[in-house]
Order: structure tokens, then C-alpha cells, then sequence
């Protein structure tokens, strides 16, 4: 059996079958893990550039699972026809903005509406904003640390109706911002502590427009913080 990390585990949880397409799949250990698992029944493993497109067919092949891991070079989604049904696309470890241009790019592949297992490093709130741009609405989302690291996890479908998300919840995330557990609040305490520092070096005559801008920024983090 394959040993993968926390981060990988977790987003395997929201991972719904039979068919999984994990987009940089970084050496095919989560479609590996998802098929061991009995999570999936097959899966398609997809990499742009060619060192790790070759590891993940190695990988593949020493798991004796050629035959249900479909490992694709390519960029993004374009390892997928527009008429390929797949119940479960996974990007990780990747930040939100480069997520949400893989799905901006490749919403071809997203006709089936698949469901979306969507790990960010950094900068989600970009991630939502696509989402929402894209009819997909999020379902739940998870943030957490990993060797001092703070990641988080978005998991978004196609409903019946679409709820639009405020700019609080673009911001902080729909559902983090209801549970606040210790990682989300690390996250915003530090974010709010350099904000502040940022503050307090600048010229209220010279910096004004990025002082309220700055300020506005800090009290919309005070508030999910501390009510």
C-alpha cells in the first residue's frame, strides 16, 4: 500500500467515484492511494511536465495499476474531452489564483459538472470568486495545518440553485468562517497582525487612500475574528 501525507489523505475524504482526475498529480500517489482505497474504480493522473509525468507512470506500473490509472500529459483540464465523464477532479498544492485559471481555462472539461476537491496554499479567496463564476457552489471546505503549514481544502458541485457568496464569505470562506477553528484563526490572527504593522509605517497624509484601504481590510478581519 502507498503511504501519502496528512494534506493527501484529507482531501481524499471529499473524493466521491467511480472516476477521479487528479490534475498535477505530483507522481500519481493520490489516484494510487483513492484506487487502494476503494474510494475510486479508475482513475486518470495528469502532469505537465515531463519529470513527473514519467514518475507517475513508474509509480503506476509498480502498484500493478497500469490498467486503472490513465497517466496524461498535458496542461490542466486539456488532458480531458469535453465528453469525458470523470465524478471527481482533484488540483492540489497549488495557490488559488493558479487553480482557478486551470478551471477558467479548462471549463470544457467541467460540462458533467463534476465535483470539484480543490487544495489551495494560498490566496483562496480567489479560488471562491471562480467557483462562483463558474455556477459551482462550495459544499464545504476544511483548513488545517500540516508541519506548521496552514492549507485549506474547498469542495464545490453544481446544485439546483446557486447561493452567491458575500464578499466576507469570498474572503474568509463560507463554512470557515462559521466553524473558526485554531487554524483559521492563526491564519487571520498573523494576517491581522501584519496588517496592522503595515498600518502603522505609513504617513497618514502621504499613504491616505492605502491607510483606508488598510483599515477596512483590518476591521472586516476584526469582525470575523472576534464576533
Amino acid at each position: 500500500m502507498i503511504h501519502i501525507n496528512r494534506r493527501l489523505q484529507l482531501v481524499s475524504q471529499y473524493i466521491q467515484g467511480p472516476k477521479l482526475a487528479d490534475i498535477g498529480s505530483d507522481h500519481a500517489y493520490l489516484p494510487i492511494y483513492a484506487l487502494q482505497h476503494n474510494i475510486v474504480n479508475t482513475a486518470i493522473a495528469g502532469e505537465i511536465i515531463e519529470g513527473p509525468f514519467r514518475a507517475s507512470i513508474k509509480n503506476v506500473e509498480s502498484y500493478g495499476l497500469s490498467e486503472l490509472v490513465d497517466v496524461r500529459k498535458g496542461d490542466g483540464l486539456s488532458i480531458l474531452a469535453s465528453d469525458e465523464k470523470v465524478n471527481t477532479i482533484t488540483i492540489c498544492g497549488m495557490g488559488g489564483p493558479l487553480i482557478g485559471q486551470i478551471l477558467e481555462s479548462g471549463k470544457h472539461a467541467l460540462q458533467s459538472n463534476p465535483r470539484l476537491v480543490l487544495q489551495s496554499n494560498i490566496q483562496t479567496a480567489a479560488l471562491r470568486q471562480t467557483l462562483q463564476n463558474l455556477n459551482y457552489s462550495i459544499v464545504d471546505e476544511l483548513i488545517f495545518f500540516e508541519k506548521k503549514f496552514i492549507y485549506e481544502i474547498v469542495v464545490a458541485e453544481v446544485l439546483d440553485k446557486q447561493r452567491q457568496l458575500s464578499p466576507h464569505e469570498i474572503k474568509f470562506g463560507p463554512i470557515l468562517m462559521r466553524n473558526k477553528n485554531e487554524a483559521f484563526r492563526s491564519k487571520w490572527t498573523k494576517e491581522l497582525s501584519t496588517l496592522n504593522e503595515i498600518s502603522s509605517k505609513l504617513d497618514e497624509v502621504k499613504h491616505r487612500e492605502r491607510l483606508i484601504a488598510l483599515n477596512k481590510e483590518i476591521d472586516s478581519i476584526k469582525e470575523v475574528l472576534f464576533t
